[in-house]
């Protein structure tokens, strides 16, 4: 999995969260994407690397402003992933 993290600024209120989730669900095939107007931040989890030209369109679109994103891979935990080593 992908972990994207995207600095958002302009988000006021929960439904400005479900207004960018929404935004990004439309455009990118996510698994799960949760934002926060608290933090001024957006995680996208997803199987493939997401493009950050169109990642900064979609949010400027939505009307907030794009400050920047971090990209790393993570490791999908179960609760047998012990097993794996």
């Amino acid at each position: 999995m992908i972990k994207t993290t995207v600095m958002v600024e302009g988000m006021m209120c929960g439904m400005c969260e479900a207004h960018l989730n929404d935004a990004i669900r439309a455009a990118f095939k996510v698994s799960k994407v949760e934002s926060s107007h608290k933090r001024k931040e957006c995680v996208i989890l997803s199987v493939s690397q997401i493009d950050k030209e169109k990642l900064c369109e979609v949010v400027t679109k939505t009307g907030y402003t794009f400050k920047g994103c971090s990209i790393k891979e993570e490791e999908k935990k179960g609760l047998f992933s012990f097993l794996k080593k």
